[in-house]
């Protein structure tokens, strides 16, 4: 036994120690910001605002409630800053947990429980997202400890090791709201050993109570509950709505054959359902997909009473909870995958041995690609420092922010304007929106390409990979020569408005438009906020503002306004949908240019659109 764990944790050691500066990815900014609030308010550090994809938005709405945060906030007091060799150090903590919890769980469920272990290190989710500073590893590790320790209580009968699981399981449930789905388990595990044991059934909700009383400890100051922010976000950006649900699904598939070497569950669990897979080459014909799918149909048909149907159970709520796909979702699979295929193959050993290093050597070219990849943005605002450090810098893009932040940047959002002198740095991967020049011209200083040096994607421009994310493509990942993202440095020039009166179609309008207007749409208008600014130049001394607006069924202003230079001047009330011109006559606007406001009294967020929407601009100026 002494032996076994020593190569379990050598493994997990030698899976985490290249990574330890894995740069700062995906959604470790969202913790960060978290765990920089709970400095001043830790016990409420998702009371955290900051800006999504350019609009502020609630922490508390986070799909994951705070364990996570507290973990980093506790490694920021300790360290001082944030600095990645020592988080991530401490987050492979997680790992070896994980990893020892799985050692515990198949010493009672199989014959090869090393090789079992092996198998639930080896799977992708566990190799990459491991060396991210997201949930999925405190959740895994928690989840995997409490699973351990409450099934040694059914094989002891003991009370003691009951009460021992109570701390995992509630710390599972503070990691993440899927952690409810460990309760049907945990009461199958128990009316399948100790049928009659009430207080086991009792100690399997610690994840619901865990999660019930950070709801009423959030919502006690007189806040919203935090699942009632998220249901809210989730509406707004329409992550429930069947187009996400589907893809979702048809990714998961994908993502459960490859936990373990697909190759392991094909061979090991035949079956004439595996045909079905042919039938999913429809949707991605790509063999990386097929052969995922047919591994993925071959374990969930396998009897899983032994494991209280973990397996299908969770593969089931994986279909209803989730909405993008990632495979890091079905990372509280991976024990159970592991003991199904180390017990078909108990006595093939090899066939184990060499799907277990085929899966390594997979998983680490994967997570190496994706250091590469996250890296390019370390390295290009460190190559930029000096330029940036000179003028005031936003950031377009949630994936290029952390480095720029550090260094004064700040995240744009949306409708603002950017000023003459101002730098914009844009990624084009994540998720940049138009940008308004603020009356100036946008000039390209700096363009890099990120292009890691193995073809491997878990996400990109132009890649299918499914990975991260199902938006692009359902694959497990995918193989792509070309770059994962594109980065570029613009400046803002000064420019003299040329035009009195702005149609919002033409050439020039860009160059006018200084805040509150998006990008241009049928060639003619553009939706604006609460309300758009444009810089215009009389054409006389006095003269007569007007704006043109179109009004949809589903806005929610009632009142229409234009100002010149912040004094209104002119006012209508909106009836119904329809075109509708506010007119100002004789203004007296002298002959230098001057800033014509368009406004209205009332936004919406459309369903799958995180932008604040007022009306539909068509043309404004002076006449």
């Amino acid at each position: 036994m002494i032996r076994d764990l020593l190569i379990i944790a050598a493994l997990v050691v030698a899976l985490r120690a290249p990574f330890l500066t894995q740069p700062i990815q995906g959604d470790d900014i969202y913790y960060l910001a978290g765990a920089q609030y709970a400095q001043t308010n830790p016990w409420h550090p998702h009371q955290a605002s900051y800006l999504f994809q350019g609009r502020m938005v609630s922490m508390s709405g986070h799909p994951h409630p705070p364990l996570n945060t507290w973990v980093l906030a506790g490694l920021i007091a300790v360290v001082g800053d944030v600095r990645e060799a020592p988080f991530h150090a401490a987050y492979a903590l997680f790992s070896l947990v994980a990893a020892l919890s799985m050692y515990a769980l198949a010493r009672r469920f199989v014959a090869r429980p090393l090789l079992a272990t092996l198998l639930f290190c080896a799977a992708p989710a566990f190799v990459v997202n491991g060396n991210s500073l997201e949930s999925d590893l405190p959740l895994l590790a928690m989840w995997m400890a409490g699973m351990a320790v409450f099934v040694e209580a059914l094989e002891r009968g003991s009370g003691l090791w009951l009460a021992g699981s109570l701390l995992p399981l509630g710390a599972a449930g503070l990691a993440a709201y899927q952690s409810v789905v460990a309760i049907p388990i945990l009461w199958l595990l128990t009316a399948r050993k100790r049928p009659a044991w009430w207080l086991a059934y009792g100690v399997a909700l610690a994840p619901a109570v865990a999660l019930v009383i950070y709801q009423v400890a959030e919502a006690s100051g007189g806040k919203a509950p935090p699942l009632a922010v998220t249901a809210g976000y989730f509406q707004e950006y329409g992550l429930q709505q069947l187009g996400p649900k589907l893809r979702n699904a048809k990714a998961l598939v994908g993502h459960l054959g490859w936990i373990v070497f697909p190759l392991l569950p094909v061979i090991g669990f035949r079956t004439r359902w595996m045909l079905v897979a042919l039938a999913w080459a429809l949707i991605d014909w790509n063999p990386l997909y097929v052969i995922g799918v047919a591994g993925g149909i071959g374990l969930l048909m396998q009897d899983g009473r032994r494991f209280g149907w973990w397996p299908q159970i969770f593969f089931a709520a994986a279909l209803v909870l989730f909405f993008a796909g990632s495979a890091r979702y079905l990372l509280p699979m991976a024990a159970p995958v592991a003991l199904l295929v180390a017990d078909r193959f108990a006595d093939r050993p090899r066939w184990l041995a060499a799907g277990m290093a085929a899966q390594v050597a997979l998983g680490l070219a994967l997570a190496w690609a994706n250091y590469e990849h996250w890296a390019g943005y370390r390295e290009f605002v460190a190559a930029h420092r000096g330029e940036l450090a000179q003028a005031k810098v936003w950031v377009n893009g949630e994936f290029a922010r952390f480095y720029a932040e550090e260094i004064g940047a700040l995240p744009l959002a949306r409708g603002q304007a950017i000023r003459p002198g101002e730098i914009v740095l844009t990624s084009e991967l994540g998720f940049p929106f138009a940008v308004t020049a603020g009356g100036g011209q946008m000039v390209e200083v700096a363009r890099h390409e990120i292009v890691p040096r193995l073809p491997l994607r878990l996400i990109g421009l132009g890649s299918r990979s499914g990975y991260s994310d199902a938006s692009a493509g359902v694959r497990p990942f995918d193989l792509d020569w070309g770059p994962v993202d594109r980065l570029r440095l613009e400046r803002v020039i000064e420019r003299k408005p040329t035009l009195s009166y702005v149609p919002m179609g033409a050439p020039e309008a860009e160059a006018h438009l200084l805040s509150g207007a998006y990008q241009l749409e049928d060639g003619k208008s553009r939706w604006m906020g609460q309300q758009a600014r444009l810089m215009v130049q009389p054409r006389a001394e006095s003269g007569k503002a007007s704006a043109t607006v179109y009004v949809p069924a589903a806005a929610k202003a009632r009142r229409i306004w234009i100002e010149w230079n912040g004094v209104k001047v002119a006012e209508r009330s909106i009836e119904r949908e329809g075109l509708y011109t506010v007119v100002a006559e004789g203004i007296n606007t002298g002959w230098e240019a001057g800033v014509l406001t368009v406004a209205c009294d009332a936004t919406f967020v459309a369903p799958g659109d995180t932008r604040e929407l007022g009306v539909v601009l068509i043309e404004a100026g002076l006449k």
